[in-house]
């Protein structure tokens, strides 16, 4: 019969190795178990000091939320297959395909096997475990269903993802239009018109307003380009510099919540990335003020943000749930009427996770319909743009043609 060497973590924290004789590795993971023990290295002894580190692989760039999506899918299911978390880690590090997380699932393995519990190993690495995965992994661990709760985190992760992609998506299209109507206006104004302006002036008599309106455009373009350049430049450091400060960022985000026609939009993804995280976290078994936290944290919006850290003072005080929402006048009367009948029948987590789903929906549906209206009003925008520039370029032609005949 075969012999393992293992190490393992006793309920106290207490590491201890030593060896077992079974058919396989699950049977000695059981009989570790029976007697209280968390297996985080085993391995047979013909193997011990066999293992090689394998060169890194894969796509660089910084590590994605669909990288860390796979990861906790895939630690999941090889978690709760009875694997030891070193195996798991190695084999994790081994086969992703960033080779930034390779390398960081490299040194959290190291770790895990020099004595640390996972939440203080991925504690180290706050660039890609953020606050969120790190308090779901310590009440994984603190509970003993690490698999379950890891499997809860990627089913969060993944409707995140597909959220944001829905968002960046009806944000892109007007975006990219309206970048390429600038360029196409620029070089119009820039190539096109001043060959036109200089058959004008061999014409005797006055030009038409539109011609004489593209030709200052076109005229002050070529002579100040680099200022406006300068301006923009100037505007975007300024901003982004206020965007730091607290009410900088607060007078943004609240614009952001209440601009014509994306407003809505970003409500809603907020909406709904507020209940599914508060939502999940509680279900995990995580404390609700430190729940509250975390969600504020993670918000990405500081109205958001502020307004949660709120309702966290507000339960320290003894007082609701509710309250604090519905007076940061932000959530839509529906949610905050929802959140409080949850509180007060005891389904606040369910609740939450219904919200969620809800204002997703609202989402998904809110993108299918500005891309169907954003896209002929971008169309009737620049044609308007390259039809005045054209038409204001050939009325002097048709005045010539018609003194002509």
């Amino acid at each position: 019969m075969p012999v393992f060497q293992y190490v393992a973590r006793a309920s106290d924290g207490r590491q201890l190795s030593g060896t077992a004789e079974a058919s396989d590795q699950a049977t000695v993971v059981r009989m570790l178990r029976e007697k209280g023990l968390t297996v985080t290295s085993i391995q047979t002894g013909a193997v011990k000091g066999a293992k090689k580190k394998k060169e890194l692989k894969g796509k660089g760039g910084r590590v994605k939320l669909e990288d860390i999506v796979i990861m906790s899918q895939q630690m999941s299911v090889m978690i709760r297959s009875g694997l030891p978390l070193i195996e798991v880690l190695n084999i994790l590090g081994e086969q992703t395909e960033r080779r930034s997380l390779a390398e960081v699932l490299r040194q959290v393995e190291k770790d895990v096997e020099g004595g640390s519990s996972l939440t203080e190993a991925i504690q180290k690495h706050p660039n890609v475990f953020n606050t969120f995965y790190l308090s779901m992994v310590r009440a994984g661990e603190a509970s003993g269903m690490l698999d379950s709760i890891l499997d809860q985190v990627a089913t969060y992760l993944e409707r995140l993802a597909a959220l944001q992609r829905k968002i960046k998506s009806a944000l892109m299209y007007p975006t990219t239009v309206t970048l390429v109507a600038i360029g196409i206006t620029f070089f119009l104004m820039v190539k096109v018109v001043p060959v036109f302006e200089d058959i004008f002036e061999s014409l005797e008599g006055d030009l038409p307003v539109p011609t004489m309106i593209t030709i200052a455009i076109s005229q002050t373009l070529q002579s100040y380009w680099w200022l406006a350049l300068l301006i923009l430049v100037v505007l975007y450091v300024i901003l982004y510099q206020w965007g730091k400060t607290y009410s900088g960022r607060m007078t943004i985000d609240r614009f952001k919540l209440t601009m014509p026609i994306f407003g809505a939009l970003l409500l809603k993804s907020s909406v709904a990335k507020f209940c599914r995280t508060l939502g999940t976290l509680i279900r995990s078994g995580v404390n609700i003020l430190y729940a509250l936290e975390i969600t504020a944290k993670t918000s990405g919006n500081a109205v958001i943000e502020a307004a949660v850290y709120k309702t966290r003072s507000s339960i320290q005080a003894g007082e609701s749930l509710t309250k604090p929402l519905v007076e940061a006048n932000v959530f839509p009367p529906m949610v905050t009427r929802m959140i409080d009948v949850g509180e007060r029948t005891g389904a606040l987590e369910g609740m939450l996770i219904k919200i969620a789903d809800f204002y997703e929906d609202q989402v998904n549906t809110m993108v299918a319909g500005l891309t169907s209206l954003i896209e002929p009003l971008l169309i009737v925008g620049l044609g308007v743009v390259i039809g005045f520039i054209v038409v204001s370029m050939f009325m002097p032609m048709f005045k010539m043609i018609e003194m002509l005949s």
